[in-house]
């Protein structure tokens, strides 16, 4: 990444503010028996009034998230060409790439890719048509030797830890705590490591642009670098999220604010990148089967008409895969194209 390539350059109502907000009042929620009795309380106001929120005494040992951040370290420390020994492309979306797209311009960073159930299952094509399958399988480097173990032993605690939120979800919208599980069999959950190396034009790029997560939740854990901003909803400002030592930060996605009708709400966010330090984080994707049809829930919708059509998840995951190579001449597929009309 020495040259700076155009393709990285964000179109100027879309570059950011080198002066940063740093967020005020976003929900920090303690998962500890103690405060049991609050959980869902305080995870209706922040699914509500933010979109996100932060979880502390979450229960994943400190030492399993240290392991999978110092073998990330070592992997993005290799020769370029060493990590390109396990380069994804269109027909395998595992493993390592550099030149990842959201919405049409190149993000700052670099990423490794893990599925957490092998082999996971998705559409081949986003052709509604073609009812064609593939298994994903995943692509490990030589190097670090122990990444598989940590990775693996990892995504376990994020598993644990995201049905545990689901849960929390779940009853926060007056459902059954297990209401969701079903959608999760055969789950196409999946890890990113992700490397933001130092950007020369830190006022021009962006690590990751602007986008909403597409799946049910997101569980991020950041460094002490920090750069990931939300646009607020009360203003429409982009704010800094201050990284708190061994906290999660746990992101709303666009499956639940359909299931939930639109009660809670996907929350646009974008990652800065950093003149002088590089950065890591790495995110937990908590998706669907993909034969499951994401729609509002008949319990949630007697009151009011639902406010979205049906759609598979399976063609929706396999329609953001497939843009995340290739420049599109249209914007990617998103919830709001599955609107209801009025």
């Amino acid at each position: 990444m020495g040259e700076v390539d155009p393709a990285f350059i964000q179109d100027a109502q879309h570059r950011p503010k080198l002066a940063v907000i740093e967020a005020e009042g976003i929900p920090l929620i303690d998962l500890s028996s103690a405060n049991a009795s609050n959980h869902v309380s305080q995870i209706a106001d922040a699914s509500k009034n933010w979109g996100f929120f932060q979880v502390i005494n979450h229960g994943v040992p400190s030492e399993s998230r240290r392991k999978i951040e110092d073998a990330a370290r070592k992997f993005f420390a290799l020769p370029l060409e060493e990590k390109k020994k396990v380069n994804r492309d269109e027909v395998n979306p595992l493993g390592y790439y550099d030149s990842e797209l959201t919405k049409n311009v190149r993000d700052w960073k670099e990423v490794f890719d893990f599925v957490v159930s092998t082999p996971t299952v998705i559409p081949v094509s986003p052709d509604p048509d073609d009812k064609e399958l593939k298994e994903l399988t995943n692509q490990w480097p030589q190097y670090p030797p122990e990444l598989r173990e940590v990775c693996e032993e990892y995504a376990r605690e994020m598993e644990k830890l995201a049905f545990k939120l689901l849960g929390l979800i779940s009853l926060s919208l007056g459902l059954p705590e297990n209401r969701f599980n079903l959608f999760f069999e055969e789950s196409t959950n999946f890890i990113r490591l992700n490397h933001y190396p130092p950007c020369p034009i830190p006022h021009l790029a962006l690590g990751v642009g602007r986008h909403k997560d597409g799946g049910a939740l997101t569980i991020l854990a950041q460094d002490d670098v920090g750069g990931l901003e939300v646009k607020r909803k009360t203003d429409g400002e982009w704010i800094r999220v201050k990284p708190t030592p061994d906290a999660y930060i746990i992101n709303v996605g666009d499956i639940i604010q359909v299931w939930s009708n639109d009660t809670y709400e996907s929350v646009e966010h974008r990652v800065m990148v950093n003149s002088e330090r590089e950065r890591f984080s790495i995110p937990f994707f908590f998706n669907p089967g993909h034969r499951v049809w994401v729609q509002p829930l008949e319990e949630l919708t007697k009151r009011e008409k639902p406010k979205y059509r049906a759609y598979n998840w399976g063609k929706f995951f396999a329609t953001r895969k497939h843009s995340n190579f290739k420049k599109l001449d249209v914007e990617n597929i998103q919830i709001s194209h599955f609107k209801a009309s009025e």
